[in-house]
């Protein structure tokens, strides 16, 4: 990390977390942020549900809410992003404070609740966006909707013309009821809503399911079942998570979804199981904050990693680090392309 990268970091770790990630995208968009865009070699490029991408590190839906920084964001070392989420209206989201740092835990709680600017707005500005990276949206649900499943199919009707894909996240802890659609009956009609509003574009894109950290065993079954006859394109695992198993920080009681490092083995295991039970691409999310995390989530099963929480402690030089030493332990492992290594090492996390 550069001096100057490790002095804006502390600045801004000393505001409200909420305001600094405000300041942070600000800053990005002034150009102060990386400019050399993504890293990409023959081991690092590969293809996910048919998108190829430059490396298998992504930027993960919520830094970006309401597409933004898309220029700025192009200009990093991520090889995919995901903006969002979205909602069909505008909405506030929940009361603040609603983002914890835990830095003796290098993680963060949110109960942010999908505050968004809604679906036009989102819209007009990625039909405005770099043509050169991949982008997908994060597809999601109003707080107060009477028919949270049909507004995912709205969304993806309203923004699918202007992405690579985009995500059904019915996995986020903070909008009431929103897990209940995990459950295999519910989710189903969902999905068939949503493949029905993308058969409908002119030009359909992958549609990407992201689920909770905190299932296992025959729901986690049901959700590959459910994804396997659907028309998924591929399984984002995973979201933020309830548990607050061996937190240190104060904050540690907060009501929110937990993300950053404690989450690394928890759905890293996911990963592997999941992969088990389909053979549909897994993007790998939660608590990658190295090289050395990135290249165990793919081990284990995933074909891509995203990261977020991280970025508040390792600033963006992190995503090159990562992709740098990825690239480096495939070498060293004897991979000729990542997807080589995908689910090498997945016996370790099962």
């Amino acid at each position: 990390m550069r001096l100057v990268e490790q002095l804006g970091l502390r600045a801004l770790r000393q505001l409200d977390p909420e305001r600094a990630h405000g300041i942070a995208l600000s800053l990005l968009n002034a150009g102060l942020g990386p400019r050399g865009g993504p890293k990409t070699s023959s081991r690092l490029s590969t293809t996910i549900a048919g998108i190829a991408i430059p490396n298998p590190v992504g930027l993960a839906a919520g830094f970006d809410k309401n597409a933004t920084a898309l220029n700025a964001l192009a200009k990093t070392g991520f090889g995919f992003l995901e903006v969002g989420a979205a909602t069909p209206w505008p909405q506030p989201g929940n009361p603040k404070p609603r983002l914890f740092r835990l830095t003796q835990d290098q993680a963060a709680i949110n109960r942010f609740g999908f505050n968004n600017d809604g679906m036009d707005a989102i819209a007009a500005r990625l039909a405005a966006r770099p043509k050169g990276p991949v982008i997908g949206l994060n597809l999601g649900a109003n707080k107060d909707s009477a028919d949270k499943a049909d507004d995912f199919a709205r969304v993806l009707t309203r923004c699918g013309p202007h992405v690579d894909f985009a995500t059904v996240n019915v996995s986020s802890p903070n909008t009431e009821k929103l897990r209940d659609l995990q459950g295999k009956a519910a989710l189903g009609a969902l999905l068939d809503g949503v493949m029905d509003a993308r058969a409908a574009l002119a030009h359909p894109i992958p549609v990407f399911l992201k689920i909770a950290p905190d299932l296992e065993g025959d729901a986690l079954a049901e959700i590959a079942d459910v994804a396997n006859s659907t028309g998924v394109a591929a399984i984002v695992a995973t979201n933020t998570t309830l548990d607050r198993t061996g937190l240190q920080a104060p904050q540690a009681a907060e009501v929110g979804g937990l993300s950053g490092q404690p989450l690394f083995e928890k759905s890293t295991r996911v990963v592997a199981q999941l992969s088990t039970l389909t053979e549909l691409p897994i993007i790998g999310v939660g608590g990658v904050g190295s090289a050395e995390q990135a290249y165990a989530k793919i081990r284990a099963g995933a074909s891509a990693i995203q990261l977020y929480t991280a970025l508040v402690y390792g600033g963006m030089s992190l995503v090159d680090d990562i992709t740098h030493g990825l690239e480096e332990r495939l070498a060293e492992d004897g991979f000729a392309n990542i997807a080589d290594a995908v689910g090498s090492g997945r016996a370790d996390w099962l």
